[in-house]
């Protein structure tokens, strides 16, 4: 194996990049601006032009890179090819055949949910871990899905959105994605609030959170772990959906760790016991045990599971 690769994770605003050892170790990371203009047009050769401009600053050659792993925001196949890249505006996209033609390296793209999931079971809150199940936890609800060790990306690139699994069939209101009961609508950040909202609306009861102009799912958190009992309701609403949701994908995968990610998960501990709770009420008797912990490579999961990505093959 040669001695370098590039971890990439392009970002609706910028994009991430690492230089890596190829025993894991990273070197080096920074970012460049995501340029959306005419079409996202611009994103890949930048990347490649920072990639060159790397190299040439620690002399390194090309005969000693491994290759370059990229993730993007959106369903990219088993070929590396996006279907469509909203954020980025966009359309069908052969990403790892154009980036390996702008770098003259060997390149491989994925989901960035997924990618980030390989960097947790890499070197993260799932090292050595074969089997993961990672879930994050922001503005939406994203999810990755490793079985020994390999991206489950699907045949149409959608494996692991965890988000969009139906979990509530009586839910009214639409998802982002079109369908109703989501996930995402309640696990969620926006989901957390849009939760507490509805409770506070059906009940009368003493809260923290009752007169706040602007209602954030960190307010729910902190009164949940503070024990203000609406809060406790609302979150046990979330820990019984998301604990479910996991149930059920836990059922399919069998995963030796289960990681939790994203902004929400910064409530820690009591978040992922009232998830724990609930998880272990719905899994199947094999599965009960299986740990839930807090992700620990923040940002850069997704540099480090680009990287890793480009190895796997050697």
């Amino acid at each position: 194996m040669k001695t370098y690769c590039f971890g990439i994770d392009v970002g609706g605003t910028t994009v991430k990049c690492g230089l890596f050892r190829t025993e894991g170790t990273l070197v080096e990371k920074w970012e460049i601006p995501t340029r959306t203009e005419d079409c996202g047009k611009a994103i890949l050769p930048d990347v490649a032009e920072t990639i060159q401009a790397k190299m040439e600053e620690r002399g390194i050659d090309k005969n000693d890179v491994e290759g370059v792993g990229i993730g993007i925001p959106g369903p990219i196949n088993e070929n590396g090819e996006a279907f469509c890249a909203v954020n980025l505006y966009w359309g069908f996209t052969p990403v790892a055949k154009q980036l390996s033609e702008l770098t003259g390296l060997k390149a491989k793209a994925g989901n960035d949910a997924n990618v980030a999931a390989l960097g947790e079971a890499w070197k993260g809150a799932a090292e050595g871990a074969k089997d993961v199940v990672l879930v994050t936890l922001g503005t939406g609800v994203g999810g990755g899905i490793i079985v020994n060790g390999r991206i489950v990306s699907g045949h149409h690139g959608a494996g692991g959105e965890v988000g969009h699994a139906a979990m509530d069939h009586s839910e009214t209101e639409a998802c982002n994605c079109g369908n109703k009961g989501c996930l995402e609508q309640v696990a969620s950040a926006t989901g957390i609030v849009r939760v507490a909202q509805k409770e506070l609306a059906a009940s009368n009861d003493a809260s923290v959170l009752r007169g706040r102009e602007h209602l954030s799912a960190k307010n729910v958190l902190d009164a949940f772990k503070a024990g203000d009992a609406l809060a406790v309701r609302v979150m046990e609403k979330v820990g019984d959906e998301l604990g479910g949701a996991l149930a059920i994908f836990s059922c399919v995968v069998d995963p030796e760790t289960i990681v939790v990610g994203g902004g929400v998960s910064r409530a820690g501990q009591p978040l992922i016991d009232c998830i724990q709770k609930y998880y272990r009420k719905y899994a199947f008797s094999q599965c009960k045990d299986t740990p839930i912990v807090i992700a620990k490579l923040g940002n850069d999961a997704g540099i480090y599971g680009s990287a890793r990505m480009v190895l796997q093959d050697e």
